[in-house]
């Protein structure tokens, strides 16, 4: 090859290296592209496109749901999506909304990968939880991962007053944790309870098994009473309440009392306490009091299907079985006493440790009967609905569970 030869091929290769460095390459539909604000109004944006074309976004396609262009002006730098590669007017049709969509989705799954704590604001509420806006994008905050602090508390579990508390947290912020996300349905689901489990678990760390706190009560539910001491919210379950038997927690306990409490139980961020573990068991001197075989008056407190609680003093409650309580089949207990009604009972048991004490009716009209045989229809039925008892106890726990 000649030197001539040589040149012009060098100088070809040159020019050609000069072109594709200098080449514009055009988008397609579906690419997202840089670009210069050029003009800004209500309805529209321009867009310079590598000083070749412009590009316009119109109507809803100017809605930024990633919050970073909700301020633009021009000269501003811009990334939009092509919807067109030319509309009417002979620009390039952008869309801002779907760029700054998929900005926004790959910024909450960075967040939810790294287990970051964001701060989100409640813009409405429904009966499964808040409706919150992570930046602009929608999300969901259900009852259940709101922390203890939030928690709709409500007596007899009423839909309408959780609702309204719910629906009372509008416009406030939360700090929360994504722990659900699905671009492709577009759900995103955050939890108060995670944001604050590990600051919640350092604070319980502090405390043991047997410590006593004090604290207020917060909530009143039918299963218990909550009480906040420190920043943290712990359960006094109704069975925990007091050494008697007691119908609602609200007989014991008051909004917003100042009471004191004993830890015995922590599940994780869970504490179990009792106000009857630091009070004096009445049934320690019972016996000073009641014994087997005493003829007592005593109070119907609650008519079960299984028998009559009755309430012999303000501390001590017993049990009268239905099969203590007629010799006939009972087919309505309703029918055969009152709540609030007073009668005498005859006491066929006293248990100490169980905190248990049967009550009979039927005994009392068996005078007639020898020492030996009502001694041995005591004994059968010693013990009579303590199951039952310990059942309806159990469902209390349960229902609170």
């Amino acid at each position: 090859m000649s030197d001539e030869t040589k040149k012009s091929s060098s100088k070809s290769d040159e020019f050609k290296k000069i072109l594709e460095k200098n080449l514009i390459k055009l988008p397609k539909v579906g690419d997202t592209i840089k670009g210069a604000v050029l003009s800004v109004s209500k309805r529209e944006i321009h867009v310079d496109i590598d000083g070749v074309t412009t590009g316009l976004a119109r109507g809803k396609e100017i809605i930024d749901e990633s919050g970073e262009y909700s301020d633009l002006k021009p000269g501003d730098k811009v990334e939009a999506y092509v919807l067109e590669l030319e509309n009417e007017k002979g620009e390039i049709e952008l869309s801002l909304r779907q760029a700054g969509h998929q900005k926004a989705w790959d910024n909450l799954r960075k967040l939810f990968e790294k287990k970051e704590k964001i701060n989100v604001q409640v813009i409405d509420a429904n009966k499964g939880g808040l409706i919150v806006l992570v930046g602009k994008t929608r999300g969901f905050l259900p009852v259940s991962q709101l922390s203890a602090k939030n928690y709709p508390r409500v007596s007899s579990g009423d839909k309408s007053k959780i609702l309204d508390k719910l629906k009372s947290f509008s416009g406030q912020s939360f700090n929360v944790e994504i722990i659900g996300l699905d671009e492709k349905e577009e759900k995103l689901i955050v939890s108060e309870k995670q944001a604050v489990q590990e600051q919640q678990e350092k604070e319980i760390s502090k405390y043991k098994i047997g410590d006593i706190v004090e604290g207020v009560i917060a909530a009143i539910t039918d299963f218990g009473a909550f009480i906040k001491f420190d920043s943290l919210e712990g359960l006094i379950h109704i069975s925990e309440l007091a050494w008697q038997r007691i119908d609602h927690p609200r007989d014991v306990v008051k909004l917003g009392e100042t009471v004191k409490a004993q830890i015995i139980e922590i599940n994780g961020t869970k504490i179990f306490l009792s106000i009857k573990k630091i009070a004096d068991d009445p049934w320690t001197d019972i016996n000073k009091k009641y014994k087997t075989g005493d003829i007592v008056k005593g109070t119907v407190l609650k008519i079960n299907p299984f028998g009559l609680f009755v309430e012999l003093d303000k501390d001590i409650h017993g049990l009268a079985h239905i099969s203590e309580l007629a010799n006939e089949n009972i087919k309505d207990l309703k029918t055969f006493a009152k709540t609030g009604e007073e009668r005498d009972f005859k006491i066929l048991s006293i248990d100490i440790n169980t905190h248990r004490l049967g009550l009979s009716i039927k005994a009392l009209e068996e005078k007639s009967k020898p020492k030996t045989e009502k001694q041995a229809d005591d004994k059968k039925t010693e013990g009579k609905g303590d199951k039952k008892e310990d059942e309806e106890i159990k469902k209390d726990k349960e229902e609170e569970k």
